[in-house]
């Protein structure tokens, strides 16, 4: 099936981000925004209480889910933000590395942020998307 997002690297900035700096969707394409996605179990219990890797890891698995529903996969995400219940570097590192090891090659523009709070109990981790696909 073919994908409706481009991703663009441009020689002039840096290559130490782990991410393309833009991506675009033709206009044919269907545009899916997605609803933060939350560490979330089934029963609405937050997941992975005090663990940011698990919160991310669950947040990811929440975000696939999402995305079927809607006809789509990570592969046709044209953009994140990753939200980070802490202001340690660190912490927003750890959850990143989840975040980004999901997506593998497909490396959308992303933005990785600490904030105060979210909002569950014992929430950490949030990731917002969109994504774009092409129906035939």
């Amino acid at each position: 099936m073919p994908r409706a997002i481009t991703l663009i690297r441009s020689a002039s900035l840096s290559d130490v981000a782990e991410y393309a700096y833009a991506a675009t969707a033709p206009a044919e394409s269907r545009l899916i925004f997605l609803a933060g996605a939350c560490p979330l179990n089934a029963d609405g219990s937050t997941a992975a209480i005090g663990d940011y890797a698990g919160q991310a890891a669950k947040a990811v698995e929440n975000m696939r889910e999402a995305l079927a529903a809607a006809g789509a996969s990570l592969q046709d995400v044209i953009s994140t933000r990753v939200l980070v219940a802490s202001t340690r570097q660190e912490d927003l590192g750890t959850a990143w590395k989840v975040v980004r090891d999901s997506f593998g090659e497909h490396d959308v523009p992303s933005t990785l942020m600490g904030v105060t709070v979210l909002g569950y109990n014992d929430q950490l981790v949030e990731i917002e998307a969109v994504a774009a696909v092409l129906d035939s």
